[in-house]
């Protein structure tokens, strides 16, 4: 990714130094492995460990693999350079590339998303903390971006708490299943390499042994690590969109921080546009992209060919960089969020009681009137109010039918608004496990 959406962190995990170092680990684990075992001897895995605190010359592995066209080959004789030749020899012992190739993806893979959980955890509490701070912030829920019934700000927050809680226990089980290593040698038989190496190599890195493999981990694991990956990206643009929609100006019920300084258009000084949550839908897009090259990659020719490769080099940093960079810049959005209560309530009284028509209708069923002549009613009542500005509740007064069946009484209690927040508490408690009083 480019460095405008990447966090050091995280592209420190797919630089060229990190891969390396990880090669080095595997390999060094493996020939202590196979000391255990009484297959190289010990002196030549101690030999191994003289190049811990080397640093690996990226260049001079690129120059050669210039020449032998094979980027894990380059690097064992770099590493021989290193260590001496003679002691070089037992390295790889019954190893084939995909063993070291695919290991590291996926040690590159977990600590990827550890960072992304840690991420997950930001914004989660972010979002948690808006949620209680607006519990009780009135304002008007729509479908189909038509005004609907009251909701509260803090329900809108607490919807998008629980689905990037369901996300982070997705990532959660992503990580797990991605956390396998694989050191079975050609075709995956383990003919040139005990079994034990791979036990012992993958314990050393915090993985699990790859039940089987053919000569490559099997691809179904990333497919499940990148589609989580992708829903995630789609949680987080549901709440950008809401964001947008809330930063319109006919709405302007909520807009992103705008800080001192910042311009908003280069043509217009009085502009102050949802740079951010737009910026983050498109940085969804981008993480999506990933997915369905994930999905391709599961199908491979018989035991292994390499079309899954080129592939992975740019959709494994890439996806990861990503959503590092928008889990984070959306964890910021969301705290700094401004909230109007006061527009909220405006725009929920535009048209004038229109939103408890609901109310009517039930009371009116419930006092003997059949439902479709409780609809005509309320129907015909409402449309004075979308067409002639009319006031809601002052013309069910006026209507001699709806006044048969309901008393005054009666029709003005179906305008308190406390009606329809009085579960919010039972909602918070389902949502964040816990008693909001």
């Amino acid at each position: 990714m480019i460095p405008r959406y990447a966090r050091p962190e995280m592209t420190e995990i797919w630089s060229p130094e990190t891969k390396f170092r990880i090669w080095y680990e595997i390999e060094a684990h493996a020939c202590d492995a196979q000391a255990e075992l009484g297959v190289i001897p010990k002196e030549n895995a101690a030999a191994v460990w003289r190049a811990k605190d080397v640093e690996f010359d990226v260049a001079r592995i690129d120059e050669i693999e210039a020449v032998t066209k094979h980027d894990v080959i380059a690097f064992l004789t770099h590493l021989a350079e290193h260590i001496g030749s003679d002691d070089a020899r037992f390295v790889h012992q019954g190893m084939t590339s995909s063993d070291v190739l695919d290991t590291t993806l996926n040690v590159q893979l977990v600590r990827a998303a550890d960072i992304l959980l840690a991420d997950m955890d930001k914004l989660l509490a972010a979002l948690k903390k808006r949620a209680y701070e607006h519990k009780d912030t009135v304002r008007i829920g729509r479908s189909h971006g038509i005004h609907a019934e009251p909701t509260t700000m803090g329900l809108t927050f607490a919807r998008f708490y629980a689905e990037m809680a369901r996300g982070k226990t997705r990532l959660e089980r992503a990580r797990e299943e991605i956390a396998t290593g694989a050191i079975s040698g050609a075709v995956g038989t383990f003919a040139n390499i005990d079994p034990f190496v791979e036990e012992y190599v993958c314990r050393q890195l915090g993985l699990k042994p790859e039940p089987i493999s053919t000569q490559v981990i099997p691809r179904d694991r990333h497919a499940m690590f990148f589609a989580t990956l992708g829903v995630i990206a789609s949680s987080m643009e549901n709440i950008a969109i809401e964001i947008r929609h809330m930063q319109r100006t006919e709405v302007l019920e909520a807009e992103e921080f705008f800080s001192p300084g910042q311009k908003g258009s280069s043509a217009m000084p009085h502009k102050r546009n949802p740079v951010l949550t737009e910026n983050l839908t498109g940085l969804a897009r981008l993480v999506r992209m990933t997915v369905v090259p994930a999905m391709e990659n599961v199908a491979l020719w018989h035991e292994r060919d390499i079309s899954h490769s080129s592939v992975e080099r740019g959709i494994a940093p890439d996806a990861t960089i990503t959503l590092d960079f928008a889990l984070n810049r959306l964890a910021g959005v969301i705290d700094k969020l401004v909230v109007y209560p006061q527009n909220m309530l405006n725009n929920m009284n535009k048209f004038k009681g229109l939103v408890m028509s609901q109310r009517v209708l039930l009371a009116l069923t419930q006092s003997g009137v059949s439902r479709e002549d409780a609809y005509r009613l309320v129907q015909r009542n409402a449309m004075k109010v979308w067409e002639q500005g009319k006031d809601f509740k002052e013309e069910l007064l006026a209507d001699s039918e709806v006044t048969a069946a309901l008393s005054r009484d009666e029709i003005e209690e179906k305008f308190d608004l406390g009606y329809h927040t009085k579960h919010v508490d039972t909602i918070f408690a389902r949502v964040f496990g816990e008693n909001p009083a």
